[in-house]
């Protein structure tokens, strides 16, 4: 697994209260080389979006290890996994996670600004433009169609050219054309720059479009997860 750029080794999820222990994840191991891309797919209620939440180092496991680009996430401390996260690791999420207060180029300059890039305004309004918006520059969010914002996201998270992408169902909330642009829009976009996507979704047209399928059931993979 040392050429992979994500590495998930045998990871367990369990939370414990009251009424006794409830297993999330057991037992998740796959790894995925640099530009494949990935589609996590299952019913509601199955992990995906908590498996999600552990790759990036959000949530963290019971036990098992995940290593981005070599690193383990797990024998760091959280200031140090959300500087790598701000390296390596761009984000789409169902509900946008736009910034209310800041406009569109705002919004896609923040991550640049916080890596100190001095070009951050000339480089967000590039991909702002690359993503069809660039007359929609000084717009606040509430202003924008889900669409618009979910584009100005995408713009966001690939602004920074990360090593990975994690996207959790990132069209959840559009409507069925509205989706299809954007996803059109996320796979381009991700050829182009070469980043290696992990896709949680509950659409079967959108995961045959990656070049694997993992498929969680009841909080384990199934056994075969390529596309055929």
């Amino acid at each position: 697994m040392s050429d992979s750029i994500i590495s998930v080794e045998h990871i367990f999820n369990a939370v414990t209260d009251s009424t006794g222990t409830l297993e999330i994840l057991c037992d998740i191991d796959f790894a995925l080389k640099e530009r494949e891309t990935a589609a996590i797919v299952g019913a509601s209620g199955s992990g995906k979006s908590t498996l999600l939440s552990i790759i990036a180092g959000l949530d963290t496991p019971t036990s098992g290890t995940v290593r981005l680009a070599g690193q383990d996430l797990f024998t760091i401390d959280e200031d140090a996994r959300a500087a790598l996260r701000a390296r390596k690791v761009g984000f789409v999420f169902q509900s946008f996670q736009l910034l209310g207060n800041l406009t569109a180029l705002e919004n896609v300059m923040l991550p640049l600004e916080l890596d100190g890039r001095k070009d951050a305004r000339k480089a967000a309004t590039e991909m702002l433009a690359r993503v069809g918006l660039s007359q929609r520059l000084g717009s606040y969010p509430r202003v924008l169609s889900g669409g618009e914002q979910q584009r100005v996201a995408l713009a966001r998270a690939f602004v920074v050219h990360p090593a990975v992408l994690l996207a959790d169902e990132p069209t959840g909330s559009l409507d069925f054309a509205t989706g299809e642009k954007i996803m059109e829009l996320m796979f381009d976009l991700n050829r182009e720059q070469g980043t290696t996507l992990v896709l949680v979704t509950h659409d079967r047209a959108i995961a045959a479009r990656c070049d694997r399928r993992i498929t969680i059931e009841a909080g384990r993979v199934l056994p075969v997860d390529e596309n055929s």
